[in-house]
């Protein structure tokens, strides 16, 4: 874990993120991998961790009656997949899948919920950064959107 608590201090999801609080939202983290076409997880599953991806790809999805999995958006390395568990009921609201060999961080996010209730900095700072990947999220949806209904016939 040493090694990713050095890549994780450097990522800029962390950047200007205190030492102590660093190490606590590193608490209980671990190193994962995915195969392509594995799925990380699926629609209302329960949230429980956030990942950061460090090497491949990951889509993010959405299952629609009568055209199947429809892709929002892609992540690769340096990029944040998850930000259900911040919010009740902690649940997915869309499927991940690696699409490439993936190696990523898992970060606890019920551990952090818990502590972010305690330390009310912690918390803060935790939702400014993920305020950003929730309007990254939405920025990628509104381009699908333009991609979808923006072409004229």
């Amino acid at each position: 874990m040493e090694t990713s608590e050095k890549i994780l201090a450097a990522h800029p999801f962390f950047e200007g993120l205190d030492h102590a609080l660093l190490k606590m939202v590193l608490t209980g983290a671990r190193d994962v991998s995915y195969k392509p076409g594995q799925m990380i997880y699926r629609e209302g599953d329960e949230a429980e961790q956030f990942h950061i991806i460090l090497d491949g790809k990951v889509s993010i999805e959405i299952f629609t009656a009568g055209r199947g999995a429809i892709v929002i958006q892609t992540v690769g390395p340096g990029e944040v997949l998850g930000w259900s568990w911040i919010f009740p009921p902690y649940l997915r609201r869309f499927d991940a899948k690696a699409i490439e060999p993936t190696k990523a961080v898992a970060l606890d996010g019920k551990f952090l919920r818990e502590k972010s209730e305690e330390d009310h900095h912690l918390g803060y700072e935790l939702l400014k950064r993920f305020s950003r990947v929730l309007l990254e999220r939405l920025q990628a949806t509104r381009l699908q959107l333009l991609d979808i209904y923006g072409k004229h016939s």
